[in-house]
């Protein structure tokens, strides 16, 4: 089953410790399992950078149909009045620390702007995970960016590390469908000797194939390359939409350059002050009220096709057939099953939208009745697994930035005491979030933050937005945020609704208030509530 170009735009707009136990990183100041010594991230201040790139001009073309790391597909169709995508490459040096060295290509992508004479400059988007690529996603949107193309070029990029953009590689696709397949919630010493043994083979890969760029593709550098990009699109500021971990992006590049922010929105906050341990257990809690807002909604409609008839009862359906596909999984789509982490994966994907809620309820009913294709879709659709049978490098890319940002990693012993308490915070994502806490343990590189720094005293207003009902990052985020940001600075907009992020929601009032700060420099009274 083909899933829609709205999902995985919301799967790819994932938080910064996405939601998949075999590909998130984690961040525990104890160190991990030994192996070869790792190497550091690059961690260089801030250079200037050389004229020749600064002053680079972009080859503007057509744009191809996505690579294979990109997600496949066909090219991206015209915008409405004719207004057509157009691609180039960006060079940037691979280490910043020697900014004459060795360069990589950056893939661009862009929508030149409606009203040529009241154009403001090119508007930059992140979608998140880290790992998605932005030159896919941002075509996917359709015109959901409409209203801010009026004064903007639309902007995005696979960051260094996603798609085209000198795309980490790890496993191939056989090996993908093996792990993704994997007992992600290993319940005796055999089935934790083999998550380990294959965390461990991963991570192998990873090194073979991409061993000299991992050092070099976390945040910091991501940060560098993006105020590259705005000189090369001939900007004196940055304007910028950061989604899920493009938040964090944007709040590292205010960090380092905070003279240099125009307009910048955060959406879908990552809370920058949490570690891996308090971030994942946000995130199980995050998950966990999302199933009980979904679980809620069904058990109070008459057409509910899960049985129940308060919402405990629906989630008590819930827990039974993943206990149920942990013993024996059921047919999923062609010769692959649907297991319990496969059908877990399904289910909180389809959590980052209402809009999926539909397709949650049609997938965990035909599950029930021995048929996990739907929600086998939905889990395919979050691990970049395409129709034709083709993984895209997001999960790589989100395991090599994360690892190369985050300092912590995990113990065996150091996730197993941890189970409690992720148990407690969530009974059906608990135990899946926990074990992804494991997934930098052994990485050949040395993470350079506990927590990234997002102060940016001196910087203009950054519109940060908080949603009530964010599963994968949650509202807390917002107001951390806009603390750390700094006064004058943070200003913190709460959306009261569902879902992965407020802009797209569908709320008018979200969209009025972005839509003026972005275009008319209107900065919303702090505290302002959207219902």
């Amino acid at each position: 089953m083909r899933t829609s170009p709205a999902l995985r735009a919301a799967a790819l707009a994932a938080t910064a410790t996405v939601l998949l136990p075999l590909a998130a990183c984690s961040d525990d100041g104890d160190g991990g399992p030994g192996g070869s010594t790792p190497t550091t991230a690059s961690t260089a201040s801030p250079t200037s950078t050389p004229g020749k790139l600064s002053s680079q001009k972009l080859d503007w073309k057509p744009c191809p149909a996505p690579s294979e790391a990109q997600g496949s597909g066909t090219s991206p169709s015209p915008l409405p009045g004719g207004t057509k995508w157009e691609c180039s490459f960006m060079d940037v040096p691979l280490d910043y620390a020697d900014p004459g060295g060795r360069t990589i290509e950056l893939a661009l992508i862009r929508a030149a702007a409606k009203d040529r004479d009241r154009r403001i400059g090119s508007l930059i988007f992140n979608f998140g995970g880290p790992g998605g690529s932005g030159v896919a996603t941002l075509p996917s949107f359709g015109t959901a960016y409409d209203t801010l193309r009026t004064r903007y070029d639309l902007v995005s990029f696979d960051p260094r590390g996603v798609g085209r953009s000198d795309g980490v590689e790890c496993a191939d696709d056989r090996a993908l469908d093996a792990r993704y397949e994997q007992d992600g919630t290993p319940d005796d010493a055999a089935e934790q000797k083999a998550f380990a043994q294959d965390q461990k083979s991963y991570i192998a890969d990873c090194e073979k194939n991409s061993g000299p760029v991992l050092p070099y593709v976390g945040t910091t550098n991501a940060a560098r390359d993006m105020d590259l990009m705005r000189q090369v699109l001939g900007d004196d500021k940055l304007y910028y939409f950061g989604i899920s971990y493009g938040t964090e992006l944007g709040g590292v590049y205010a960090h380092l350059y905070p003279r240099k922010v125009g307009r910048a929105v955060l959406d879908a906050v990552v809370d920058p002050t949490e570690d891996s341990l308090e971030s994942s257990l946000g995130q199980a809690r995050g998950f966990q009220l999302a199933l009980d807002n979904f679980t809620a909604d069904c058990a109070s409609r008459d057409d509910c096709k899960l049985p129940g008839t308060t919402a405990r009862q629906v989630q008590d359906g819930i827990a039974a057939l993943l206990a149920k596909l942990e013993k024996k999984p059921v047919p999923g789509l062609g010769d692959r099953e649907l297991t319990e982490t496969q059908a877990t994966t399904g289910i909180a994907s389809a959590l980052y939208s209402k809009e999926t809620w539909p397709l949650l309820e049609q997938g965990i009913d035909e599950a029930d009745g021995n048929n996990g294709g739907l929600l086998l879709a939905l889990a395919d659709s979050l691990n970049g697994r395409s129709a034709n049978g083709h993984y895209d490098n997001s999960n790589a890319a989100n395991t090599a930035i994360n690892c190369a940002d985050s300092k912590q990693r995990y113990t065996l012993e150091q996730t197993r005491k941890a189970l409690p308490e992720f148990r407690k915070a969530s009974p059906v994502f608990g135990d899946y979030l926990a074990w992804g806490l494991m997934a930098c343990t052994g990485w050949p590189v040395s993470g350079a933050w506990d927590t990234p720094d997002v102060s940016a005293p001196g910087s203009a207003p950054i519109l940060v937005i908080g949603n009530t009902g964010d599963p994968a990052t949650p509202y807390s985020g917002a107001k951390a945020m806009a603390a750390e940001l700094g006064k004058g600075v943070g200003v913190e907009l709460t959306y009261k609704g569902q879902g992965h992020g407020a802009y797209n929601s569908g709320s008018t009032c979200v969209q009025s208030d972005v839509d003026a700060y972005l275009l008319e420099g209107k900065v919303p009274k702090a505290g302002t509530v959207c219902g």
